[in-house]
């Protein structure tokens, strides 16, 4: 897989990540089985070997058990952790936490960024994060705490470097101006059927400041990928159905699948996002490594695009 530096940062990685929030199968812990336990170790042997270096988590995952999947799948394979980059995010906070009758919340307090930091560092079993990623953003925060938390992790080793996810431009400069390091990766919903990204100043702000896009969620919750069977009744069928014609057209003309032209579609655009795939099947994770190799021309580019709007440009 070709290689590309993670913004500003010192880290390089893939084109394409692994993210492990399937990897479960579950997000109800006392539902975990052995087996369920296995097939999530597996599917990240499957990526590592397929080529995938960042592989991306979090906290919420599973309530934990995604962080602690990685971390055995890393104890089960020596020489791993020296050749993938971790990233993991904080900030959401389920309800009933800490006391009963709290609500669902976001919070990026000074406090719980430093708790939940080790607390991913005890389930994943290592001694550094290299990505630490705010995940959605918090009303309440106050950019100087987040800034002294950040410095406080980084001095003591904990983390190397931070990014956010789901942040809107104007809160990516607000942030920025008190941080003390730079903002290397924004994460976001970006695919075929969701272009705010492209037009709400998100990956032109990533281009001007060297920030790299990481595209959540790539094939829209699998509608965009291969062997995907669009039912009648699904929510905006006709769109969705001109979009994945499209798709198909195209990825005929390639050579490659329905999910190597989507997520190639992404990695055509001039920010270099990177599309995370979060597939517990082997097959469709090897798959998607063919989307390395695509090079998709501008018109064909362009066509996938006016699907995407479902009309003209102006």
């Amino acid at each position: 897989m070709k290689l590309q530096r993670l913004g500003t940062s010192e880290l390089v990685v893939g084109r394409i990540a692994y993210g492990n929030m399937r990897a479960p199968g579950t997000w109800n812990p006392a539902a975990m089985t052995r087996e369920k336990r296995d097939a999530g170790i597996l599917a990240h042997h499957v990526a590592y070997d397929a080529g995938y270096t960042l592989f991306d988590t979090a906290d919420i995952y599973g309530r934990g058990i995604s962080e602690e999947l990685l971390g055995e799948a890393l104890r089960l394979r020596p020489g791993m952790r020296e050749k993938i980059v971790i990233a993991t995010k904080c900030g959401i906070r389920w309800a009933d936490d800490p006391v009963p009758g709290a609500p669902h919340r976001f919070d990026f307090s000074k406090k719980h960024i430093l708790w939940s930091c080790e607390q991913s560092l005890k389930r994943m079993d290592i001694d550094t994060i290299d990505l630490y990623q705010l995940h959605r953003p918090d009303m309440l925060m106050e950019p100087a705490e987040i800034a002294e938390a950040f410095d406080q992790l980084h001095r003591e080793g904990k983390v190397r470097f931070f990014g956010v996810s789901n942040f809107f431009p104007s809160m990516v400069s607000m942030l920025a101006a008190f941080l003390g390091r730079k903002i290397v990766v924004n994460q976001v919903e970006i695919h075929l059927g969701r272009l705010d990204p492209l037009v709400n100043g998100t990956t032109d702000q990533c281009i001007e400041h060297s920030i790299t896009p990481l595209a959540w969620s790539p094939l829209g919750g699998g509608w965009l990928g291969s062997g995907r069977v669009l039912g009648m009744g699904e929510a905006n069928y006709p769109h969705k159905k001109l979009v994945q014609s499209m798709v198909d057209e195209i990825a005929g003309e390639l050579g490659v699948s329905r999910t190597a032209t989507a997520l190639a579609w992404l990695m055509r655009h001039p920010s270099g996002i990177i599309p995370i795939v979060g597939s517990n099947n082997p097959a469709n994770l090897r798959d998607a490594v063919a989307a390395d190799s695509v090079e998709m021309s501008r018109e064909q580019w362009y066509r996938l695009l006016l699907a995407a709007r479902g009309r003209a440009l102006p």
